[in-house]
């Protein structure tokens, strides 16, 4: 027989990890691009492919997605524009689980500039747009 101490922790865990897996992140990427110029983008996971989109200059893609229970979490985004070809990861479980707690705001701007919101500080930072 457990001991209702143990069974009350063995509960805790188990709501902490059930919360953890429903929990849904929203992500948005938007085209800052100036001259009103579009921009190709494709993003995908190991699991989804959101397939090619063309966004229109100040347009966003959005989506939501559940984080998995090993917390390997993984989004990331290829986008084209004249002849300029980039790639960034949108999503990392291991950078973004609290700069990204909830939502995922991105922007991508000329000369391959990328912003990234961060929920915990609140303020708009830069991060590295890999050319491929």
């Amino acid at each position: 027989m457990m001991s209702p101490l143990k069974s009350f922790v063995i509960f805790l865990l188990w709501l902490y990890f059930a919360s953890s897996i429903h929990a849904k992140v929203h992500v948005h990427v938007t085209n800052m691009l100036q001259d009103g110029r579009s921009m190709n983008i494709h993003c995908q996971s190991k699991d989804d492919d959101l397939g090619n989109i063309i966004l229109k200059n100040g347009d966003e893609i959005e989506w939501s997605f559940s984080l998995n229970f090993w917390g390997t979490t993984l989004f990331y985004c290829d986008v084209q524009w004249g002849n300029l070809n980039y790639h960034f990861i949108v999503y990392s479980n291991k950078r973004d689980h609290k700069r990204c707690r909830s939502e995922c705001r991105w922007m991508i701007s000329d000369y391959g500039s990328l912003y990234g919101y961060d929920q915990e500080s609140g303020k708009w930072g830069s991060f590295p747009l890999k050319p491929m």
